[in-house]
């Protein structure tokens, strides 16, 4: 039981999109609210007029009201995802749960059926039907899911057992979007190859196919074909955005004050340490082919985030995809510096991986002369924990405070590290627009964007500034840079 009501400080919160969770002095939850702007919504529980003018509900809510704590998300879809979870989760007692019409639309895939197809559904029913989500950004799912029925060439036609009618009158079998088991092109168990195929793409496994997309779309704008580049781009930032990091980035997470140094004292235990690990760090590596390679630090005190002390780097000494090296490189970059300033180091390392990634990360560590500390890896599969000088990984639990500890900093890296790729990827993509234009070479792809700052910001200047502004670049040549980047960003209906 808690004996006194903490002290609220704005300052404290940040002005982000999240959820907070209110406790009362027993340590029971008692609401979950979310927010766009955590500060301004949780100060307004705080504010002294509150107590006297609120209808008796929200007063009673504010006098219950000991303890707080707040998970910070990337977005508002996300916070609607979290409130839910935590709210079903905790049932608190003044939260009024989501009724039914408001719930998350989820996909809804009926393997009984001859030539399953994807539909969508909002109830989960219990009907031996396999169901993916709830997945909150719904103005993307349907052209998702319409796009990995296309790209598998799954059935979409309404008849349950179509046939050689329906087969005349489909338009489907006309642009190829139809592998046309109607008129026995496929058998039904090469059909549910591709239905297999399709669903480990809805449980998450979206790196083989981003990496095949990204390459088409690349290969459309070298060709000059930027309006199917852009095409393609939307359709991986849609995969991404419902079926990656976003349906994990916060999968894990426990908003749960008491629960925090729990998690850290039953991490002591299982790991076997002498003291609790107060300061933990976690790393993890995020590239396509080696491209564009960046790697991402997340810390954690006490068993929460503290994202001030998140650093993300860009890989600069490994020009191939080998992910030990690149652990290397950032282990030794990281750590180099902190040795070189003095700095304190944390209890213990994580990263994101198995025996070579810790190996790795291992190898650096000793080289450095870095002072003793636990490195640990957590390899994604099966939850396993690998630990230096131990041939067989440990597995807890699943529901163990130590193993949601681990998973949530393994999340929380990951998350860090895509956002980080994403955002170079999109800057080199919109950046390349430049080098197609003739005339512009390195050299002046640099002064422009250094001027500018971006091509978006150079896209809105007009010729006769680009003129007084870049040395060297005649009126005619600026007329060509605006012109050529304004046709390259006009739709196009369609792409091939």
């Amino acid at each position: 039981m808690t004996n006194h009501k903490k002290i609220f400080m704005p300052g404290d919160i940040p002005a982000k999109p999240g959820v907070y969770i209110y406790r009362d002095l027993f340590g029971k939850v008692i609401y979950v609210g979310k927010a766009t702007n955590l500060r301004k919504r949780m100060s307004h529980y705080f504010q002294p007029s509150r107590d006297k003018l609120s209808d008796p509900k929200l007063r009673s809510l504010i006098k219950s009201i000991a303890d707080w704590e707040y998970q910070q998300v990337k977005n508002e879809e996300e916070a609607l995802l979290l409130e839910s979870r935590l709210i079903k989760e905790y049932a608190p007692r003044y939260n009024i749960l989501m009724r039914d019409d408001k719930r998350f639309q989820m996909i809804k895939i009926n393997l009984q059926e001859p030539f399953p197809r994807l539909k969508l559904a909002r109830v989960r029913k219990d009907d031996q039907c396999r169901y993916f989500g709830p997945f909150p950004k719904g103005g993307a799912l349907k052209p998702t899911m319409e796009f990995l029925s296309a790209w598998f060439g799954l059935c979409s036609c309404f008849p349950r057992i179509p046939d050689e009618t329906h087969h005349k009158h489909c338009l489907k079998r006309i642009v190829k979007d139809c592998c046309e088991p109607c008129v026995g092109k496929v058998t039904r168990e090469e059909y549910m190859e591709r239905v297999e195929q399709m669903m480990r793409i809805l449980d998450g496994s979206v790196k083989e196919l981003v990496e095949e997309l990204t390459q088409k779309m690349q290969d459309k704008a070298a060709g000059q074909k930027f309006e199917l580049a852009a095409k393609l781009r939307d359709i991986i930032t849609n995969i991404e955005t419902i079926l990656g990091v976003k349906k994990r980035s916060f999968r894990f997470a426990k908003i749960s004050s008491p629960a925090g140094q729990d998690a850290v004292d039953d991490l002591q235990q299982a790991l076997g340490m002498a003291s609790a690990p107060q300061v933990i760090e976690g790393f993890d590596i995020s590239n396509i082919s080696g491209q564009l390679a960046v790697a991402s630090m997340v810390h954690f005190e006490n068993g929460r985030p503290m994202p001030k002390k998140y650093r993300r780097f860009k890989i600069r000494d490994v020009h191939q995809s080998d992910d030990f090296a690149m652990m290397q490189e950032v282990i030794r970059r990281h750590y180099g510096r902190k040795l070189k300033e003095g700095q304190s180091f944390p209890d213990l390392i994580m990263v994101d991986g198995g025996k070579g990634q810790l190996s790795s990360a291992i190898e650096t560590w000793v080289n450095l002369k870095c002072p003793p500390r636990p490195l640990i890896g957590l390899a994604k599969k099966r939850e396993e924990i690998f630990l230096p000088g131990e041939s067989e990984p440990l597995v807890l639990e699943r529901h163990r405070p130590a193993l949601r500890l681990l998973q949530a900093l393994r999340d929380e890296a990951h998350r860090f590290a895509i956002g980080y790729h994403r955002q170079l990827r999109s800057r080199r993509i919109t950046e390349s627009l430049l080098d197609d234009i003739p005339g512009i070479g390195p050299e002046r792809r640099k002064k422009l964007l250094t001027e500018f700052g971006s091509v978006r910001a150079l896209r809105k200047a007009s010729p006769q500034e680009i003129v007084e502004r870049i040395p060297g670049i005649g009126l005619k040549m600026a007329e060509t840079i605006i012109n050529s980047l304004i046709k390259k960003v006009r739709p196009q209906s369609n792409f091939q």
